[in-house]
């Protein structure tokens, strides 16, 4: 995804780069020039003749797997634009404080201020299916979150509005759908299993924005199932998510748009990259895609439901490690080797962890024979069972270890909140 501001500031850097160079290079001919002058070997004299070069006209036939796969799926790959309301007052307004009603018709309200439609951040996106009158693409839930209107762009420059079909924080995956009398591609889903590491991967997109739209980069597999820790706007880590390594270059404005094998099937859709590490330093080659089996999983779940159902214990939770080493003796008795786990603060009524007997302040160490040491890890555990699902969970109670069957229900609107599970 990117920002509008940002964009304006990156082309400013490259101009300024730019200048800083052609500075540089004009003192480094000037002193060699100087030394020329001191030549004894002198310019010769005499008339012009005029100047009579040209060019050859040579062609190269250039013909690639890799341009082949984006001659067949350019016109798949669109610009996603998340619009949102900003509120604007008259300058009189703004200035003194007041309303500034003159000028205003009778329909007007008092109030001077208004809203209006502006591109808030840039995205990219998949043509995947075409039924109907209707297409179906597939981004990033990052890409249109928030949005009060979508607007698509497709390769031709074509614009045309979107209505979001459904969303899913959780894999970060978002479907629109368009008219579909402009398009005239679709793409298709590859296996994600079946990739190999070494192996070549293209990605097509809108890096930095529309304005760099449709375009084609081209790396390798770095890895086929990585492990990395997926955050909230607040920065606080929420569960972890398997994807698909790469270093094929991906900048803010790919998010959301394919990364495909040779054969010009998609593998993924592209959703982050790692820019720096913790303490600082630049990184360099290394995004991450969503593998194509999840992605196909989960959009057609969106276009039939329009969410994502996902199991519940029904129990809100928070996390051991931010509870006081005194008061993880005294109030929840636990044994001083238990240092990780999920802290239940409540039990919904009807809810499987209360009718498996977990009440208030028992700690969850396990589920479904996954250690559970944090918030994001008990997500990552719940969220691989389906609901209805029976799974194990082990947990202390007053000090001990006890261990409880449950049968998993489905999420409720109750359970919104990244600590109710």
């Amino acid at each position: 995804m990117a920002n509008k501001s940002l964009i304006k500031v990156a082309v400013t850097a490259l101009v300024a780069g730019l200048i800083g160079g052609g500075v540089a290079y004009g003192g480094i001919n000037y002193f060699q020039n100087n030394n020329i002058a001191t030549s004894s070997t002198s310019v010769p004299t005499g008339s012009n003749k005029s100047g009579s070069t040209s060019t050859t006209n040579v062609k190269v036939n250039v013909s690639s797997q890799a341009t082949k796969v984006f001659e067949n799926n350019k016109a798949a790959v669109v610009s996603v634009i998340n619009l949102q309301k900003k509120s604007s007052s008259s300058s009189w307004s703004g200035i003194l404080g007041g309303d500034d009603s003159s000028g205003s018709d009778s329909s007007s309200s008092s109030d001077s201020s208004s809203s209006k439609l502006e591109e808030y951040s840039e995205g990219s996106g998949l043509i995947y299916k075409k039924s109907g009158d209707a297409a179906y693409i597939v981004t990033n839930n990052h890409v249109v979150s928030g949005s009060s209107a979508i607007r698509v762009i497709m390769s031709d420059g074509t614009k045309l509005s979107a209505k979001i079909v459904g969303t899913d924080s959780v894999t970060d995956l978002a479907v629109l759908k368009i008219n579909s009398s402009k398009v005239t591609k679709t793409a298709s889903f590859g296996n994600s299993d079946n990739i190999k590491v070494g192996e070549t991967a293209l990605a097509i997109g809108s890096p930095m924005g529309s304005n760099y739209a449709t375009t084609l980069t081209q790396g390798i597999i770095s890895a086929k199932k990585r492990t990395v820790a997926t955050t909230n706007t607040s920065g606080q880590t929420t569960g972890y998510a398997t994807v698909i390594q790469t270093d094929t270059a991906i900048n803010s404005g790919n998010s959301g748009g394919p990364l495909f094998n040779i054969a010009g099937q998609v593998i993924g859709i592209n959703s982050m990259k790692l820019a720096s590490d913790n303490s600082g330093t630049s990184v360099e080659g290394m995004g991450f895609a969503i593998p194509s089996n999840e992605v196909v999983k989960i959009i057609n779940e969106l276009v039939q439901k329009g969410e994502v159902v996902r199991p519940a214990l029904g129990v809100a939770t928070y996390d051991l490690s931010n509870i006081s080493s005194s008061d993880q003796k005294s109030v929840l008795k636990l044994p001083t080797s238990v240092t990780k786990g999920v802290v239940i603060m409540k039990t919904y009524s009807g809810s499987p962890a209360k009718a498996a007997g977990l009440t208030k302040y028992d700690v969850i160490t396990e589920l479904g024979g996954k250690k559970v040491t944090s918030l994001a890890t008990l997500r990552s555990a719940l969220y691989a069972h389906s609901v209805n699902d029976t799974v194990t969970v082990k947990y202390y109670h007053n000090g001990k270890l006890k261990t409880a069957n449950m049968k998993l229900t489905e999420t409720t609107k109750t359970l919104t909140k990244q600590s109710n599970w």
